[in-house]
C-alpha cells in the first residue's frame, strides 16, 4: 500500500467552488481524506510539506495533434503523453488528422489499445507521474477530412470514440447538416471549427493595419463569424448540440453570447494562446506564432478572456500541435500552422491571469479541468474523500527555462522556446 499526506496545500476543487489550505491524504490512487489537519495515517505515509503549492483536479484537454501515427519524428505517443502529464494534463483527446486518417473503427481501435506507449510511461526527473493520462480519440466526421462523404459514424461510437470532428473547416453546409441530423441518437460530442475558406484565402495574419505594417497576407474577422453564424443557424434547425472550436475574435464571442442566451445546446472553446498573445507579438515574425485561427487584436484577447471568466466560453483547449525545426524553420506565410502547449500552457495562463488578479484561480482551474470534462460528457474529478485521485500539483513560484531538454515533447516550437518562466507542475495522478 502506498500512501501521501500533501499537508498544507492549497486546494482548488472547482465542483465545491472552494480555494482552501488543507491537507490532503492519498491511499493506493484514492483520495481518504481533506481535512484542516491530518494525523491519523499509515505508518509508512510519505509526508509532504506543500506550503506555496497548488493542489486541484487533473487538468483535461479536448483537442490537440498526435504525430503518432504518420509522423513519429514530430511527436509519438509515448512522448504525446509524457509531455501532457508534465504540463499536469489527466485526460487528453487527440484529432483525427493522424496518418491514416482517424476515419475507420480499426484506426480508433489500434490507438485507444495502444499498449506501447502505456509501456513505455515512466517518471524523469522532471516528471511524478506513476501512470499515464488517459488518451480520448476523436474520430473524424468525413472520409480523409475532406468533408464530401460521411464515416460510418455508428460503427466509430460503438468502438467508443470519445466525439466527432475534422481537424479542417466544413464547405459543404448541405452535409453538415445532414451529420445534425444523423448525429443525434449517438449522444456523442460533435466538434466544428468555423472558418470560411473562400474568405480566408492564403491569409496568415488577422485583418488590420498590422497586417499591412508587417507586410503579411490578412484574414478578414468574417471568415470565421460567418461560418459561426451558419453554424448556429442549423443548430437552431436541427436542436443538435455541438461544440464550436478555436473561438478567436470578439464578434463571435458575442454571436455565442446571443446563441446561449437563446438556449441553444452549444458549448465553445478558445486556445490557450489567443488568451495570452495578440496579433503585436507577430512583430517577431516567429513561425511558432503562425496559428490556425490567427491571433486577434487586443479587443479579440479581451473578450476572449471575459468570456471564459463568464462562461460564454466553457474551456481553454490547448491544440498541441508539434513540428520538426525544419518544418517551422521557413518563411512566417510558408510555415505549418500550431505550436506545443502541453507543458507551458498553466504556468503561462496562471502567471499572466491569476497572479495579476484578473482571473481567479478557481475561475482558470475550472476552464481547464471541469468545464472540458463537461464538454466531452465525462465524469468529472472531484476532490474528496474515496474518490479517484485524478489531481495535478503545481508550484506556482518555481522558476525553470524552456529549452530542448527540459521538454518531454519531441518538439520545441514555441514562441518561449529560450525564455524563463515562473511556475512549473511537480507531479500528477492520473
Amino acid at each position: 500500500m502506498t500512501s501521501e499526506l500533501l499537508q498544507q496545500v492549497r486546494v482548488i476543487d472547482p465542483v465545491s467552488g472552494t480555494d482552501q489550505i488543507a491537507d490532503v491524504l492519498i491511499e493506493d490512487g484514492y483520495i481518504r481524506s481533506v481535512m484542516n489537519h491530518i494525523s491519523d495515517m499509515p505508518n509508512d505515509t510519505d509526508v509532504r510539506d506543500c506550503h506555496g503549492l497548488v493542489l486541484g483536479p487533473g487538468l483535461v484537454d479536448l483537442y490537440s495533434h498526435s504525430g503518432e501515427p504518420g509522423f513519429e519524428e514530430r511527436e509519438t505517443l509515448s512522448s504525446l503523453l509524457q509531455a501532457a502529464a508534465a504540463g499536469g494534463f489527466t485526460r487528453i483527446s487527440i484529432l483525427p488528422d493522424t496518418s491514416p486518417v482517424i476515419d475507420h473503427p480499426a484506426v480508433a481501435v489500434q490507438l485507444q489499445k495502444n499498449t506501447g506507449a502505456q509501456a513505455s510511461f515512466h517518471s524523469s526527473p522532471l516528471l511524478k507521474s506513476s501512470t499515464a493520462p488517459l488518451l480520448n480519440v476523436w474520430g473524424a466526421i468525413s472520409l480523409d477530412i475532406a468533408g464530401k462523404q460521411m464515416t460510418e459514424l455508428v460503427d466509430l461510437a460503438a468502438v467508443g470514440v470519445v466525439g466527432f470532428t475534422d481537424s479542417q473547416p466544413w464547405e459543404n453546409f448541405g452535409l453538415v447538416r445532414r451529420v445534425l441530423e444523423y448525429i443525434q441518437p449517438l449522444r456523442k460530442p460533435v466538434a466544428f471549427w468555423c472558418c470560411d475558406r473562400q474568405l480566408m484565402g492564403n491569409g496568415v495574419i488577422r485583418e488590420g493595419p498590422d497586417a499591412i505594417r508587417f507586410g503579411l497576407p490578412f484574414i478578414p474577422s468574417s471568415a470565421e463569424t460567418s461560418a459561426i453564424a451558419a453554424l448556429l443557424e442549423l443548430v437552431t434547425a436541427t436542436s443538435t448540440p455541438v461544440h464550436i472550436m478555436r473561438v478567436s475574435t470578439a464578434r463571435s464571442v458575442e454571436l455565442i453570447a446571443s446563441a446561449k442566451a437563446r438556449g441553444l445546446p452549444i458549448t465553445v472553446s478558445t486556445t490557450w494562446m489567443h488568451l495570452l498573445l495578440d496579433m503585436q507579438a507577430l512583430k517577431s515574425y516567429n513561425t511558432s506564432l503562425r496559428l490556425e485561427p490567427p491571433l486577434g487584436t487586443a479587443n479579440d484577447v479581451a473578450a476572449l478572456r471575459q468570456a471564459v471568466r463568464t462562461g460564454v466560453i466553457d474551456a481553454i483547449a490547448i491544440d498541441h500541435r508539434p513540428y520538426t525545426y525544419e518544418e517551422k524553420t521557413v518563411a512566417f506565410a510558408e510555415a505549418p500552422p500550431g505550436a506545443i502547449g502541453y507543458e507551458l500552457a498553466l504556468p503561462l495562463l496562471w502567471q499572466h491571469l491569476v497572479e495579476t488578479g484578473e482571473f481567479t484561480a478557481l475561475e482558470l482551474w475550472k476552464a481547464l479541468s471541469t468545464r472540458p470534462t463537461e464538454c466531452l460528457q465525462q465524469k468529472i474529478s472531484v476532490i474528496a474523500p474515496d474518490q479517484k485521485a485524478e489531481l495535478t500539483l503545481f508550484d506556482p513560484q518555481q522558476n525553470w527555462k524552456v529549452e530542448k531538454q527540459n521538454l518531454h515533447t519531441l518538439s520545441s516550437n514555441t514562441f518561449w522556446l529560450g525564455q524563463q518562466l515562473t511556475g512549473r507542475v511537480v507531479q500528477t495522478w492520473c
